[in-house]
């Protein structure tokens, strides 16, 4: 059996579950995680924005794209 290697970000968060495993914290991690990534995700799209490289036209079509197929 193939044994993986867990990376520094997923050891720092199983150091944070280890200090408390209430529903409640486990809740309000995931809220903490999914704001910074949200974030992060806003901030990108803002600069693709910003340099032209998302516009209204390239919006619209992704809207009927489906991005599951290729």
């Amino acid at each position: 059996m193939e044994t993986a290697t867990l990376n520094p970000t997923q050891m720092h968060l199983l150091k944070l579950f280890a200090f408390n495993n209430s529903e409640e914290y486990a809740r309000e991690i995931q809220m903490v995680l999914t704001r910074h990534f949200q974030s992060r995700l806003d901030a990108e799209a803002d600069r693709l924005w910003d340099e032209g490289i998302l516009n209204q036209e390239k919006l619209d079509e992704l809207r009927h794209k489906d991005l599951h197929v290729e």
